[in-house]
């Protein structure tokens, strides 16, 4: 699934692929701007994201993205 994080004072946004359910990201978003910590995330390719909650202006929890079209890495 797709995952857009929107950060606050940063024009583009962090968007990564995960394996992860998606009930299961939306509880750790919700777990991080509780706790005022880090919302970290971890990519199908093995990558961690960490954004501090402070930072989150909004995130977009997607369906599975298809494939892309160009170079991948």
């Amino acid at each position: 699934m797709e995952i857009k994080i929107g950060v606050q004072d940063t024009p583009r946004e962090v968007a990564l692929d995960s394996n992860d359910n998606p009930d299961d990201v939306i509880a750790a978003v919700e777990a991080a701007l509780a706790s005022g910590g880090n919302l970290t995330l971890v990519d199908d390719r093995g990558r961690t994201v960490i954004v501090p909650a402070s930072k989150i202006a909004y995130v977009e929890v997607g369906a599975a993205s298809k494939g892309r079209v160009g170079f991948g890495g």
